[in-house]
């Protein structure tokens, strides 16, 4: 059985653990984020350049809902 300051211990190591662990789901959350815009950045750069172009979007809730012949 542990004593009171062990316990004491034991809690102390465990709330040290758990601030460690926000801070990298924290550094997570920003990693992803600049990830996100660098590849936003890298298609943008791709399309000005001729490499890739722009995914093709159909018509929104209000577009037409006839297809184009021969694109069926």
């Amino acid at each position: 059985m542990l004593d009171s300051s062990d316990r004491s211990v034991v809690e102390g190591e465990v709330r040290a653990l758990r601030q460690e662990v926000a801070e990298l789901r924290a550094g997570q959350a920003a990693l992803m984020k600049a990830v996100e815009e660098m590849t936003q950045t890298f298609r943008s750069i791709a399309v000005h350049l001729g490499i890739a172009s722009e995914p093709y979007k159909k018509g929104g809730a209000g577009g037409s809902k006839k297809e184009i012949p021969g694109f069926a």
